[in-house]
Parts: C-alpha cells; structure tokens; sequence
C-alpha cells in the first residue's frame, strides 16, 4: 500500500483489503492450482517443480543445540579446561572422572556465576601437558547426563575399572521391564535410547534397544475445593453437610473436583503425614490398592483407613490378645477349607503379580483372610504362605509375622511359595435349578456326583419343593456340570 503496489487474492477466505488471509483456503488467481486447498496446492507445486527440473522434495527437520549445562552444583561436572588464550582442552582420560569439590554454600555467586565458582582451589589448575595455567568449567551436566544410562551402572555398580564389564553388561541387559509416567516416553525414554544406540554402535554394549517392555503407570490425584471466587482452601477448612461440601466457618458451598496434586490447589498428600498416622505398610498398600496400575486414581482418607483396617485384620488373624501366636495359626489339622484357598491365593497373587495387576492381587488376599477369619484352624503352612505372598506388598507387618512363626532370618531370601495345581478344584459343584424354564434356586453337590443323586438333591431342596408340589413332573433335564430343569403340569 505504501508503494500503491497492486494487492492480488491468492487464497480466498479473507479480506485483503485488512490483513494477509493465512488460512486454509480455496487457491485463486493462480492458473495451475486455481480450486485446490492449500495442501493439495502444495503437493502440486512441487510435483510440477519436479517435473521441470526446478527442485525436488525434501524434509527439513527443526533440529537445533541441546543446551546441555546447568548452573547448579548437583551434576556432573564437565571434563573442559580453558587456557589464558581461551583454548579449551579435554581433561585427559587418566584424570577422569572430574569429582565434584566439598562446598559449604551451594547457592549462586552474589555476580551471578555458578555454585563451583565458589571453589577456587578446585576451579584454578594447570594443563597437564603444557603446565599453563587453566580454569575448569563451572558450569555441570543436566540430569540427563546420568538418566540416561544410569540403568548400565546398575548392571556393574562396583567396577572401579570402568562403567561396565561387557560380561555383566551381556547377562543383565535388556532391561525387562521399564515403568515410568506417560511423559517419560516422550522425554527421558527418547534420550535413554539415543544415548544407547550411540553405544550401541560404538560396540559398548551388545542390544540395540535398552528396554524390552514400557509401563506408564497412572498418577495419583486428589480432591480439590474451590469457592465461588475461584479461590482454592485446604481440606480441613471444608465439610460435607448433605450432599454438598461447605467452608467449615461460613457454611458457604465449595466445588469439589478431581486434580493433579498441586501445592497451589491445597491438595497435596504429604505422605509423612500419612506414615505417621497409618504406617508405610498402609501407604505402600493403598498405593497399590487404589485402582489399575496405569489409571489415574483420587486419593481418599477413607481409602487408606479402609486398608489399615485390613492389615489390623491380618495382624488379628496370626496374634492373640496376649501377644502370641494365635491358636488358629498353630492347629496341628487345618481346615480343609483353608488348605485348600491358600493354594488358590497363592496361584492368583502370582498372576497378578506378574501383570501388574496388584489391586487385584490384594483384594484376593482380602478374601483369604475373611475366611480364615471365619475358621480355628489355620495351620503353619497356609499361614507361612500368606505371609510370604503378603510381604512385597506390606513388608513390615510380614517380617514382623514371620519372626512371630518362628524364623530368625529375614523372609526377604525366602524362595516364593508354590501351589498344587490338582488342590485348586473344587470337591463340589453349583448347580442352577430351573422350573419351566425359570431359575428357582441353586443346589451344591459333590463334583462327582451321578446326575440321578443330583436331581434328587434338586428335588429335595426346600427353595425347590413349593414349585414342584401338587405338579406333574412330566420330564427331568439335566445339562451336565450346567442346570437342572423340572417341565411340570
């Protein structure tokens, strides 16, 4: 406008007259693309560039520097030296690793240089091959420096001849299973495994992927509440009246939602605080308890009261009032019952250990205990295994119990219990009982039980025998291990 330039619409959508129309738009005023949208457009013209010889397609990719220093003291330092004359040299390979210095103040300098700036003995040094004077860099490796090959270390950690040994790093790696929160499989899993193929390549290591399997397990939330003015309060300030939650003072109505755990929200579970009160076995328990491994889940104090409330259980089930062990626990003859559930405990812990599936894996202890509970006659060995099946989830009250059987060592080298596949089956069976068609009521009869004592046993059940009285049983159905069906007139 300024150089009375002519202004042509080459995308429809917009007003030129205003501003440039940078939308999705219908191609005008350009013969060879006149009705096409912008990305057909696009691939038009560079076909047509193509076929004169003008150019050729081709990927840009936005790469740029990794700002790779931190100006903090936690991190590995930089192996660089600098010269007066502002050369910088490697530290030699005999002077490695650079160590960090002892500091006494680990905050910035007053000019604003980093913490290691506050070492002088260790910054100032000299050049071993010059015997110049030299500076270290104060600047140290973000956390990515360790992150992301920390899990190679584990594999060797007390090699003081190098990172790892290519025998230890052959027999651990893979690593079998990865688990981390969803953002690491954009961030620290991308580094991980470039930082690894780079090793790969160099011969260091000997899989070209670091991990074999990724779990991104799901984070734990907690309620929020929030006043008319959007203005957060902290749980102790609110309490249900009703249906509705209130500010304790003023009586006037909170909103309640499910949120990410922020200091700013005033929901933050201080996981001292719940130790203190419950115990870690609680905690470590609920944690696992509270829902699928890979949900997100709403903390609640009802939840984590409920689950102390079972371990008490537990500790009821194995001690008496007096502080020994209960007679349960020690019957010479186990209730059959018992014997055999223990066995089916033991299978389905196992399972669900080994899917991740831990919420399960406890609501199955919950039930084991319910029944033992229920009996006088544990017996040692079903109780020996529970406490081992309990232990990777509440390894305090285990240990604890596992003394009270008896053991002077720790459990924690004790191999895992087996089951006896030929005790999981039942000795009996339930049989739905129908009459013309309807169901009426269920019957339990031995699993080998032959399908004449089976409609007798249906026939005489008193929930049965109203529906069949003063009746003509024209025909008994049996459909083996499924129903019985009485036709009656």
């Amino acid at each position: 406008k300024t150089f009375n330039l002519p202004i042509i619409e080459v995308i429809s959508g917009g007003d030129i007259t205003k501003e440039a129309f940078t939308g999705d738009g219908i191609l005008v005023n350009s013969p060879l693309i006149n009705g096409l949208r912008v990305p057909e457009a696009k691939k038009k013209i560079t076909a047509w560039l193509e076929e004169q010889g003008l150019g050729r397609r081709a990927v840009n990719y936005k790469l740029r520097d990794w700002l790779f220093s931190r100006q903090r003291y936690w991190g590995e330092p930089f192996p660089l030296i600098r010269l007066e004359d502002g050369t910088v040299k490697t530290v030699p390979l005999k002077d490695l690793p650079v160590l960090l210095p002892e500091l006494e103040d680990y905050r910035p300098t007053p000019d604003g240089q980093p913490p290691l700036a506050r070492a002088v003995d260790w910054v100032n040094t000299t050049d071993p091959e010059t015997g110049r004077p030299a500076r270290r860099e104060t600047n140290t490796m973000p956390q990515w420096a360790g992150s992301c090959w920390y899990y190679l270390r584990f594999t060797d950690p007390r090699n003081d001849r190098e990172a790892w040994s290519r025998e230890a790093e052959s027999y651990w790696m893979p690593v079998d299973l990865y688990i981390g929160g969803a953002e690491h499989a954009v961030l620290h899993l991308l580094y991980a495994r470039f930082w690894h193929k780079v090793l790969y390549d160099a011969g260091l290591v000997s899989t070209p992927e670091p991990f074999t399997k990724l779990f991104n397990q799901g984070m734990i939330l907690a309620y929020s509440y929030r006043d008319s003015l959007g203005k957060y309060h902290y749980p102790h300030e609110v309490e249900r009246r009703g249906e509705q939650w209130v500010l304790r003072d003023t009586g006037e109505p909170v909103q309640t939602q499910i949120e990410k755990m922020s200091k700013s929200r005033y929901n933050v579970v201080n996981p001292d605080d719940v130790v203190a009160t419950y115990g870690a076995d609680s905690m470590r328990l609920y944690e696992m308890f509270m829902g699928p491994l890979d949900r997100d889940k709403p903390w609640t104090d009802e939840g984590i009261q409920g689950v102390h409330r079972f371990l008490k259980r537990v500790w009821s089930l194995f001690i008496a009032e007096n502080g020994s062990l209960a007679p349960r626990v020690t019957a010479a003859d186990p209730d059959p019952a018992v014997a055999r559930e223990i066995h089916r405990v033991v299978k389905s812990v196992t399972q669900d250990i080994e899917n991740l599936s831990f919420n399960t894996a406890i609501a199955r202890m919950m039930e084991f205990v319910n029944l033992a509970l229920k009996t006088e006659a544990v017996g040692r060995d079903a109780a020996e295994k529970f406490v081992l099946v309990l232990s990777p989830f509440a390894p305090h009250l285990a240990e604890e119990l596992w003394e009270r059987l008896g053991h002077a060592g720790t459990l924690a080298y004790e191999p895992w219990p087996a089951w006896d596949e030929s005790l999981l089956e039942e000795d009996t069976v339930e049989i739905p009982v129908q009459v013309q068609g309807k169901l009426r009521g269920k019957v339990v009869v031995p699993k080998d039980a032959s399908p004449e004592a089976i409609i007798a046993a249906a026939k005489a059940d008193p929930k049965i025998q109203p529906h069949l009285e003063n009746r003509q049983v024209l025909k008994e159905i049996y459909v083996p291990g499924k129903m019985v069906n009485f036709v009656v007139k």
